[in-house]
């Protein structure tokens, strides 16, 4: 890449990005007060206090959905090029897919696939 060309679109992303924040900052309403600073959710003020304690078990239901559903969608360059290098990819597929597996037979065996 042009050393030139690069400059060139770092300082016009620099300069949109600026001129955007400026004109919102002349253009913008102005108007603040005690009320439009509190917390609401729905219209309705919250009562008691917003940290509630989570189980930890969503977390790890979501950490284990991203893990496998990212994981997944390494297939799909692998099914492109499959003719291509025949069993070689196979090969290749089969073993991450058993990886895959694995990962989800020892969370499912942990329990962290249960709802408790």
């Amino acid at each position: 890449m042009n050393s030139t060309l690069f400059v060139t679109v770092i300082l016009t992303g620099v300069t949109l990005v600026a001129a955007a924040y400026l004109i919102a900052k002349l253009l913008g309403p102005r108007t603040y007060n005690k009320v439009k600073g509190e917390p609401f959710e729905c219209g309705v003020p919250t009562r008691g206090s917003s940290w509630l304690p989570m189980s930890i078990g969503y977390y790890l239901f979501a950490i284990l959905f991203l893990m496998f559903d990212v994981e997944t969608v390494f297939l799909y360059p692998w099914a492109i090029v499959v003719q291509k290098y025949g069993v070689m990819a196979i090969v290749s597929i089969g073993f991450f897919l058993l990886v895959l597996v694995f990962g989800l037979a020892y969370a499912w065996r942990k329990g962290a696939l249960e709802w408790k």
